[in-house]
């Protein structure tokens, strides 16, 4: 993927191959979008990956989350090169 990495066995996320503090949430977010690359991923779908069963309509919560990893992992945030918004329908992890 370039920059944006990630240890499943460590548990850790890099960038430009330094350690990326990010919370468990942003770290399970992340982790989901590597095991999928290249997929667009339904909001639902990860709404329910992240926070369980019963949060599927909670769209302000992922929302704020994306925002938040964004700023992290993101040169520009408002113009994602890594997690790419699908409007209407999702996330996608761009797959390079």
């Amino acid at each position: 993927m370039g920059e944006l990495g990630i240890d499943f066995e460590k548990h850790l996320v890099y960038l430009d191959n330094s350690e990326l503090h990010v919370t468990p949430l942003e770290y399970n977010l992340l982790a989901l979008f590597f095991k999928n690359m290249g997929k667009v991923l339904t909001t639902q779908y990860i709404l329910k990956e992240i926070y369980g069963v019963g949060h599927g309509t909670d769209t302000q919560a992922l929302r704020a989350l994306m925002a938040g990893l964004r700023r992290k992992i993101e040169k520009n945030p408002t113009k994602p090169r890594y997690v790419l918004t699908e409007i209407g329908v999702g996330y996608r992890l761009v797959d390079e």
